[in-house]
């Protein structure tokens, strides 16, 4: 774990310390960004000219770097909320394509009748979809209860019996 507090502020706000630190790592690496916070959604977003190197492939490196941001924060405030990153918008896209194409599945669903499991998904991706689909009137979904980190999610006609 880092013990250098310099990167971190002196006031104990997690989503403070949690944009001061994201904001102190990006400059000890070279990239020039803005990092803003936004308490509403408890999520750090950064705009950058280097975005598309932050972000990696396929979000690979965003998602790393939320992973070190949490892991810095949890270590000066044991008792934070976890944060999210966002970079460029690219997270705010991404789940609004997911959105849009699990909404196309969901009316197959309505249209068949039969449940459909969708491509495995992180524990996020998974949350997205249950927070969208939670108080829709026809369409339930749920995930396997296991340990494993990618899940598939299944979306099935409110009427029909779990499985």
């Amino acid at each position: 774990m880092l013990h250098d507090r310099t990167l971190f502020t002196r006031t104990m706000d997690p989503l403070e310390t949690a944009r001061e630190t994201l904001d102190a790592m990006l400059g000890y690496l070279g990239f020039a960004a803005t990092v803003s916070a936004d308490p509403e959604s408890s999520a750090l977003h950064v705009a950058s000219h280097d975005g598309k190197l932050l972000i990696g492939p396929r979000g690979e490196r965003l998602e790393e770097i939320t992973h070190l941001v949490n892991r810095l924060l949890l270590d000066r405030i044991p008792e934070a909320p976890r944060v999210h990153v966002d970079i460029d918008n690219y997270l705010a896209s991404r789940d609004y394509r997911m959105i849009e194409e699990v909404e196309e599945v969901a009316a197959r669903v309505l249209a068949t009748g039969r449940t459909i499991k969708l491509a495995p998904m992180n524990s996020y991706q998974r949350r997205l979809i249950h927070n969208h689909f939670k108080d829709h009137p026809s369409i339930r979904t749920w995930s396997p209860e296991d340990t494993a980190r990618l899940k598939r999610v299944s979306l099935s006609p409110r009427t029909a019996p779990q499985g």
